[in-house]
């Protein structure tokens, strides 16, 4: 098979060959049909998370067709989804606590398991999602990460209807339609100047949008930071009600710069949201038709994958890249 090959940070995703790797005992063999690009995959490129035994194959929003099974519960044909959590031991106490997603061992795909920018892969069954009737394989590749973290950060906000979404991607603009859905109204912050993104936001659904250096029109009753960039969690901070919650999103950003315990007093709050669970997939990937969520998404060959990240660093696109073996 096919595949674009990790081999350390800072060296180009490479083209190579190997064979098409045999599914254990629970597992799956996945023909890839098509493989979403992610920020932490350029986090992994860039070594600012650490792949413990590379070479690796990079990819955690996997969307393909069961070829093979070993497992009872997957049929081969069967069309699923495989997203970055892809094992825990299920005995620990955040296992066990409905926590999964903190587990110490849990094993990641396109990290610690080979992932899906190559012509297949293998999952655990458990942790492979069905996917929705009615989303071509381009369409439902985003909702496997972007989705399910804007999901997951979104319940970290409770019951706020006004909420900030600070750096307008692939999540932010899948986020942004189910906010609508709901009722509730997203302001969105793009890079400085960008009238493009900000142009995105809104036909996404956005109640506003504007740069992340301009005051939202209303003080806000949660926010999320989807961009890397920790600078923007005390502008966040400034632009929250009393007793609203900053969420930060990303699997890594840079160092959050001091702030005046003024900005964070009147019970307001900073928490980040870790990995996944299976239980915010099911919920998930039953909600994205009904809104029904439309994913905006560039799709590149599997031998520009290395071009998609650094287009995905740019900006150089709206929504989502999307790469297609």
């Amino acid at each position: 098979m096919r595949a674009m090959l990790f081999e350390r940070p800072g060296s180009p995703l490479r083209a190579v060959e190997r064979p098409i790797p045999r599914p254990a005992q629970g597992q799956v063999l996945v023909r890839v049909h098509a493989c979403g690009v992610c920020r932490t995959d350029l986090h992994l490129i860039d070594g600012e998370v650490q792949i413990a035994r590379p070479p690796r194959v990079l990819g955690h929003q996997i969307v393909g067709t069961v070829q093979a099974s070993e497992a009872p519960t997957l049929q081969v044909g069967a069309r699923v989804g495989v997203p970055w959590l892809g094992w825990t031991d299920g005995e620990c106490h955040f296992c066990t606590s409905g926590r999964e997603n903190l587990c110490p061992n849990a094993r990641f795909t396109g990290r610690d398991i080979d992932g899906g920018m190559a012509e297949y892969t293998v999952a655990d069954a458990r942790f492979c999602f069905p996917i929705p009737e009615g989303y071509p394989d381009e369409q439902a590749a985003p909702l496997l990460c972007a989705g399910l973290i804007g999901y997951r950060s979104l319940r970290m906000c409770g019951d706020a209807r006004t909420i900030g979404l600070y750096g307008f991607g692939a999540a932010a603009h899948i986020l942004a339609q189910v906010c609508r859905f709901q009722t509730r109204e997203t302001y969105a912050f793009t890079r400085p100047g960008d009238a493009r993104g900000q142009a995105f936001a809104r036909e996404m659904g956005a109640a506003w949008a504007g740069g992340s250096d301009q005051p939202p029109p209303v003080q806000l009753e949660a926010a999320i930071v989807f961009a890397a960039d920790g600078s923007l969690v005390p502008v966040a901070l400034r632009a929250l009600e009393p007793g609203a919650t900053v969420v930060c999103a990303e699997i890594h950003m840079s160092d959050i710069p001091a702030f005046a315990y003024d900005e964070l007093w009147m019970e307001r709050c900073v928490r980040s949201v870790a990995n996944l669970t299976r239980r915010d997939g099911e919920e998930f990937l039953a909600l994205a038709p009904q809104v029904p969520v439309h994913t905006t998404v560039t799709s590149y060959p599997l031998e520009r994958a290395g071009e998609a990240l650094e287009d995905l660093r740019a900006g150089r696109f709206t929504g989502a890249a999307v790469i297609v073996p």
